[in-house]
């Protein structure tokens, strides 16, 4: 499935095809952001970008301008798959092309030649980028890029992609090897290159890995030079000491930016314009030309329309997701999130899933549906069912925690920690049930850890700007859907018919006023509105930690559940959500049971 830009008919009818290859972690989404204008999501991670990227390039061949299909293949080492992504990158090779574009970092060049290796098997023309050569520097190392594109028998153009550093001699290369008088040129030195190598890969004669190395020796030279102050901290991220503590400082640091922030644009900012400003000027609009009635309430009531909307999703909800994805998108182009997964891999796996996929379930604080795509990226199908059950289970989106958050400290400061210290013992209880219960293995951790880098400022402003489009998007529909039922249900008195036949389960079991089934009606859609419909009511501080627990474990919304089908199945996606209902009822009822014996 693509998940990029629309095919126009230029692009089609050319029949040109190019393929961007390379391993994780290279700058490989960042190039095609820059050669397609069409905007990735890229990290400084394994596993973003799974699902393939599809946009066009504009190139001059043979004095004609030609809209090029670019496709962004999910980053793999090698092309005999051990994962799925490999897989994806491996069929897109077989499947042909037109040409390849294959990143290769600098300042790795052995691990990444392997690749470029194995793509002389194929007669495609390759154009080599020799991308993060300041990082390369920075350590000590350079590279003889003329020798090197001699050694693959292509070209290889020096780049700093996130400086546009390249940029334009690389898009002059492309439209080289795709000029119809270079064309069988190119196949020929491409067969040539192999077939006069005594050891050719194409012959499976030889040890890709040796070749690699020797090829490496020879192309580049290392200098001794002292280490760099984010070299040294990089190190020691991974280490216990002072590995550990600084994970706490930058935990720390997420709740100050995060939780408190968001409380003050929502608190201090937000909320009071809203209800000084918005909300009145939409009542007096309305109040002009719609007489006092059901439709007027729909629209300006109590459950109005245009007064939680407002109230909901931009006071409530949008400070928090903006500050998360501020934080986030740092963490991952700083290259810490792998760091935090070598650091805790040891515990991970006392609760059955490897250290890496701790960067599954930051991801699923964003958004729970790129975090169980990006799990394909794991080795074993268990280890991917393991973590998607245990976000589903455990981990609240971001919009739906800042929802929790002004639920929690409306009551009680306190809530807000012992909620989260909740969340984690269900997270690792799921992780444990579920890696009882699904057969099969988790391998051990195998995974990159890149450089650490301080982001580069317009492409991480490029990237926030991009999640953020991306959440108003596709959060914005269902979020006014959810909205719309919730002031229906409240101006047509059916709230309180579906409240007495709920009563035994809302009112009885879980101790919360009859008017909360609203929150358990409109989850289904989005997990945040299980929560805020509970700021409209009146409730103990024993009802808003039930609430907010019920949400917390609640059934996945309906875009996680069509994820759930399209990656698993459906009798996967029905147990995980099924499951999900029964123990956010179970969990909620018997803490108030507990709750009520103190009262």
């Amino acid at each position: 499935m693509s998940g990029g830009a629309e095919r126009n008919g230029g692009a089609e009818r050319n029949g040109v095809k190019i393929l961007l290859m390379g391993n994780p972690n290279v700058g490989k989404s960042v190039f095609f952001t820059e050669l397609t204008g069409v905007h990735a999501i890229s990290s400084n991670y394994a596993g973003t970008t799974v699902s393939y990227m599809e946009g066009e390039v504009q190139l001059t061949v043979d004095g004609e301008q030609l809209s090029v299909k670019l496709i962004d293949v999910p980053g793999t080492y090698s092309l005999k798959p051990t994962s799925e992504a490999e897989s994806v990158a491996a069929r897109f090779m077989e499947g042909g092309a037109s040409a390849v574009i294959c990143v290769l970092d600098a300042s790795n060049l052995e691990r990444n030649l392997h690749l470029a290796l194995e793509l002389r098997r194929y007669d495609i023309p390759v154009v080599y980028a020799l991308n993060l050569i300041d990082v390369a520097e920075r350590r000590g190392i350079s590279v003889k890029a003329k020798l090197l594109g001699a050694e693959l028998g292509a070209s290889v153009i020096p780049t700093v992609i996130v400086k546009k550093q390249g940029l334009d001699e690389l898009k002059k290369q492309l439209e080289t090897l795709l000029s119809k008088k270079n064309t069988a040129d190119n196949s020929r030195n491409i067969s040539a290159s192999c077939n006069d190598c005594n050891a050719c890969p194409t012959k499976g004669g030889c040890d890709l890995w040796k070749t690699a190395k020797e090829i490496t020796r020879r192309v580049s030279k290392k200098e001794g030079v002292g280490r760099s102050f984010l070299d040294k901290l990089g190190d020691g991220m991974i280490k216990p000491f002072p590995g550990i503590p600084i994970a706490a400082v930058v935990m720390g640091a997420i709740i100050a930016v995060v939780v408190g922030g968001g409380k003050f644009l929502e608190e201090v900012v937000l909320g009071p314009l809203i209800d000084a400003f918005v909300v009145p000027f939409f009542e007096w609009l309305f109040a002009l030309f719609i007489p006092e009635g059901m439709l007027l309430n729909i629209l300006v009531g109590e459950y109005g329309i245009f007064v939680i909307s407002f109230e909901w999703i931009v006071a409530l909800i949008l400070p928090y997701v903006f500050l998360f994805y501020v934080v986030f998108s740092f963490l991952e182009d700083s290259g810490y999130l792998p760091r935090i997964s070598v650091l805790f891999d040891n515990i991970m796996r006392k609760i059955g899933v490897q250290g890496g996929s701790l960067i599954y379930a930051a991801m699923g604080f964003g958004c729970a549906v790129p975090a169980i795509i990006g799990s394909r990226n794991a080795t074993s199908r268990k280890e991917r069912l393991v973590i998607t059950a245990a976000i589903c289970f455990a981990i609240p989106c971001i919009s739906q925690t800042g929802a929790l958050i002004s639920l929690m400290s409306a009551y009680s400061w306190w809530m807000i920690p012992t909620l989260g210290l909740l969340g984690m013992f269900l997270f690792t209880a799921a992780s444990l049930i579920a890696g009882k219960v699904i057969k099969g293995k988790v391998e051990p951790l195998l995974i990159e850890v890149p450089n650490l880098l301080m982001p580069e400022p317009k492409a991480y402003l490029r990237k926030l700007a991009t999640r953020m489009k991306h959440f108003l998007v596709e959060a914005e529909f269902p979020m006014m859907v959810a909205i719309v039922i919730a002031a229906l249900l409240k101006e047509t008195g059916a709230i309180d018919t579906i409240a007495v036949h709920a009563a035994p389960l809302v009112s009885h079991w879980l101790g919360l006023p009859a008017e909360a089934v609203v929150g358990l009606l409109l989850g289904i859609i989005r997990r945040e509105m299980s929560v805020a419909p509970l700021l409209e009511l009146n409730l103990t501080s024993l009802q808003a930690f039930v609430g907010g627990t019920v949400s917390l474990l609640y059934l996945p919304c309906l875009s996680v559940f069509g994820i759930l089908v399209k990656e698993f199945k459906l009798r996967v996606a029905a147990t995980i959500s099924i499951s999900t209902v029964l123990f956010a009822l179970l969990v909620g009822g018997i803490i108030n049971q507990i709750g009520q014996l103190f009262i």
